[in-house]
């Protein structure tokens, strides 16, 4: 078997979100929670050092899938691409909520939380490959941060790094990605900081000051900030739509 995979640069990602529409429109799928392919978005940092990440997260089709075995045949590692794939005649079974527990990467999707709800997977697009094809979600990528290929060619081309800050560790199921990280933000013009933050302070003629602080520019507690951090599996479709918002119509 040929391991293929997914490359994402996050460097040249703008989370434009056209992978992820351009996978719902491949697969027809309603605006919901049914999805093949996600952007996960978190910020990091403090003013003026924010940073904004960004996450391209298919199904990464682990060499050692460990959704597999508790979806009862709901799910197959499929020989000829390494793709791991769902039997659409079993998409209600509720093994597929076991199996959606057991991945780390949060990849099998649900149009509800009923035990026996629709679930939705990527395919690797293997319908597409078949084809001579890439995969709708590479093809569609405005910036070129995606590619897709064997997963030795990518390796070989890209190096190995199969992990973003704040991501599971990847030495149990083997994701068949590589990453390239984005660039460390620097000031590429020199300013004086403290001088912005005090005319930041100001509004002009009677307006109070929008803050009166620079303490008050820095998180106190992890909820001030609404996406502070990667979170990938989550607990409801409600949670899921929340955290992958923005590609629902």
């Amino acid at each position: 078997m040929t391991q293929y995979g997914f490359f994402f640069d996050e460097s040249r990602c703008m989370d434009c979100r056209a992978c992820v529409l351009a996978c719902r429109d491949w697969y027809d799928l309603p605006a919901g929670s049914l999805k093949g392919a996600r952007m996960f978005q978190w910020e990091t940092g403090n003013f003026p050092y924010t940073q904004m990440h960004f996450l391209f997260a298919p199904c990464y089709h682990c060499q050692n899938p460990t959704c597999v075995p508790p979806a009862n045949g709901a799910l197959i590692k499929e020989p000829k691409y390494g793709a791991v794939l769902l039997d659409p005649a079993r998409a209600n079974d509720p093994a597929l909520r076991a199996a959606a527990a057991a991945c780390p990467y949060g990849a099998i999707s649900f149009d509800s939380d009923s035990p026996t709800a629709k679930a939705f997977k990527c395919t690797m697009c293997v319908d597409r490959q078949a084809a001579g094809n890439m995969p709708s979600c590479v093809n569609s990528c405005p910036q070129r941060a995606l590619d897709f290929g064997p997963l030795d060619d990518l390796q070989k081309k890209y190096g190995t790094n199969a992990q973003l800050e704040g991501m599971p560790s990847p030495s149990t199921t083997g994701p068949a990605v590589v990453f390239k990280p984005a660039f460390a933000k620097t000031k590429l013009v020199p300013y004086d900081e403290a001088k912005a933050i005090q005319l930041l302070m100001k509004r002009p003629g009677s307006l109070p000051a929008v803050f009166t602080s620079a303490d008050t520019l820095k998180p106190t507690s992890a909820t001030q900030v609404g996406r502070s951090g990667l979170k990938m599996v989550v607990t409801s479709t409600k949670e899921f739509i929340a955290r992958t918002q923005t590609d629902e119509h």
